[in-house]
């Protein structure tokens, strides 16, 4: 398995990769593949990793800049993250985003947030802190990876293009 940045040529393989982990996900409304097309297009996409196994694109992840109403900088998103549904539980999700988050670090970043599974994203180091929210989503989901003592608090915003649907 090779970890790398997306290229031009990977593209489509993305949104087919992206598409298919998420069919019939029970808590997806199947849009994250518009997601990643509507962030690259508006430019947000800070990073784009594809994880290549055997010559091909077999998982994604992308990070996208924040916004944090209490004016925090330099915090990140992850996500859309996916896997081929044949290739999952294998490392492939663990390695993008074990070298999206190293990537991260080494831009200056001073942390990553997202939504997910706590017993997933805690492996990473990702907590819960009742002091940042996003609107809709229940508080245990919302998960912060502090990189630095600053802790953000307020209500979290991720770029337009989450609300992507075609």
């Amino acid at each position: 398995m090779i970890i790398r940045h997306e290229t031009l040529s990977d593209i489509e393989a993305i949104f087919e990769v992206t598409r298919a982990a998420f069919e019939n996900h029970p808590y997806s409304i199947e849009t994250e593949q518009f997601i990643v097309n509507a962030l690259r297009a508006a430019g947000a996409l800070t990073l784009s990793l594809v994880a290549q196994v055997d010559g091909k694109v077999a998982g994604h992840a992308a990070f996208s800049p924040v916004t944090i109403s209490d004016g925090s900088l330099d915090w990140y998103g992850l996500g859309p993250i996916s896997v081929l549904p044949r290739l999952q539980r294998q490392g492939i999700g663990k390695s993008l985003v074990r070298e999206g988050l190293s990537q991260l670090k080494a831009l200056g970043a001073k942390g990553c947030i997202l939504v997910g599974d706590p017993a997933y994203y805690g492996r990473f180091g990702f907590t819960n802190f009742p002091d940042l929210v996003h609107e809709g989503v229940p508080p245990e989901y919302v998960l912060t990876l502090c990189f630095e003592d600053s802790q953000p608090r307020g209500a979290v915003f991720f770029h337009r293009g989450f609300t992507a649907k075609g």
